[in-house]
């Protein structure tokens, strides 16, 4: 897809994640662990190479990406939901198969971080490769995504019992999950009720933080992943996937679902 003009403070290109179970891809037996679980610095040992960090083409180096937003979008003064080039949206979603009210919250995200963040380089294709690897843009189990941006019917992960995955009790009374006894994941990009009380954000800007919407949940997972300070290498990438779900597949999964993306949208 040849680049339409200049995106304001955003790129298309890398990273992204939250506090996941993975529902379309983790094997069931995987521990999933809460941000606040897991060591200060990931482990330091050899990990297997995984495919490459995004975006796959140095031609991304060289020349703009793909318009993500309208001319002069400013998401200080207005909601990003409101502010992704329609446009660019109906292209990216036809060339990647990403539903449309998905792909608009993903870049939404993108520019608001980018606002607040400049320096973090996080990326909307990162962010949908997460959401695929999560919920298959919220579309696991035959839910669709509303054009408010929820998720219907709800995605849950499995009892946080300890049977094959983390054990995680209640946290939230089962205000989030409706398990009053054990935690479970929630929603398009999977968090834990706990981490969403520290990271929930309120994406489409109507008053209410709610997991199960998507614009909500992609800006919370943006600002997950940059807390930790720039993500422009790979190793700093990768230890930010790490936290959302520390396994290597996982990463790998997220990292080749987000270089696909950008290839789609580059070639398209």
């Amino acid at each position: 897809m040849a680049a339409r003009r200049k995106a304001p403070a955003a790129r298309a290109r890398r990273r992204s994640a939250a506090l996941a179970v993975g529902l379309g891809v983790a094997p069931a037996a995987v521990v999933v662990l809460l941000a606040a679980c897991l060591p200060s610095t990931p482990p330091q040992a050899a990990e297997p190479a995984g495919p490459p960090l995004p975006p796959v083409s140095s031609r991304w180096a060289v020349a703009p990406p793909p318009a993500v937003a309208v001319a002069g979008a400013n998401p200080s003064r207005a909601a990003a939901v409101d502010l992704v080039d329609g446009a660019w949206a109906d292209e990216v979603a036809a060339a990647t198969g990403i539903p449309r009210r998905a792909v608009i919250a993903y870049a939404a995200a993108d520019l608001t971080v980018a606002h607040e963040q400049p320096s973090c380089d996080i990326a909307w294709n990162t962010l949908a490769g997460i959401g695929w690897v999560e919920s298959r843009h919220g579309s696991y189990g035959g839910a669709t995504l509303t054009k408010r941006g929820l998720v219907a019917p709800r995605i849950l992960g499995p009892r946080l019992t300890g049977d094959g995955v983390a054990a995680i009790e209640d946290t939230d009374g089962g205000a989030l999950d409706g398990d009053d006894q054990w935690d479970r994941a929630v929603g398009p990009l999977q968090f834990i009720p706990e981490t969403w009380h520290r990271w929930g954000a309120d994406g489409d800007a109507d008053g209410v933080r709610d997991p199960n919407n998507i614009d909500d949940a992609a800006l919370a997972a943006a600002r997950y992943l940059c807390r930790s300070g720039p993500l422009g290498t790979e190793r700093a990438w990768r230890d930010a996937v790490f936290t959302y779900n520390p396994l290597t597949r996982y990463i790998n999964d997220v990292a080749t679902r987000a270089n696909e993306y950008a290839q789609r949208v580059e070639l398209g």
